[in-house]
């Protein structure tokens, strides 16, 4: 991880065994609108911004939801059926960044979905930190990046809530296009 130090959020990983992921709930699937085509959903648990405005603070205490272990999560994703792609989102998914590549990388090997994540840290707060939150980004097809600001709030944004967030199509964490 990177040595400059974080104000506001700790960029620390949550404390889990690498085989487990804490999630703010079931997994979901048929979703329309967390991503392009027909999409499963992992809604991570914990997120130390606390954006106000926030569509789901109930993701951000990281002691709440529950521990599933990975190849668990793998089987539940494998019985859903017409799914493209799967979606990260929370909580901040890049708290627990190793878990999340390596179901990323699962999920585009044995099931050819495509992978997007949500983050309140930009593509370049990523790539500063590195280690494994930008493995996590190489990882993926798209990242939404940035911090919700209500003050900024726009329904008109594809997939996004604030107009400072942007959607970023990636090719091993290079940026190709940004919407």
């Amino acid at each position: 991880m990177a040595t400059k130090k974080w104000p506001d959020p700790d960029p620390a990983p949550i404390k889990l065994a690498p085989d487990e992921i804490r999630l703010a709930g079931p997994l979901s699937g048929d979703s329309i609108v967390d991503g392009e085509g027909l999409r499963a959903v992992v809604f991570t648990q914990g997120c130390r911004r606390r954006c106000p405005g926030c569509q789901n603070p109930e993701t951000w205490d990281e002691t709440a939801g529950f521990v599933i272990k990975l190849d668990e999560v793998k089987e539940r994703l494998r019985q859903l059926k017409g799914q493209s792609g799967i979606t990260f989102s929370g909580g901040e998914p890049f708290l627990q960044a190793q878990q999340l590549r390596e179901l990323a990388d699962w999920c585009r090997a044995e099931l050819g979905w495509n992978v997007w994540a949500f983050s309140g840290y930009t593509h370049e707060q990523l790539r500063e930190l590195g280690g494994e939150m930008w493995g996590l980004v190489k990882s993926l097809d798209v990242l939404i990046d940035g911090p919700f600001i209500l003050e900024q709030r726009d329904l008109t944004c594809r997939f996004r809530g604030s107009r400072n967030q942007r959607l970023l199509r990636l090719n091993k964490g290079e940026i190709e296009s940004v919407e």
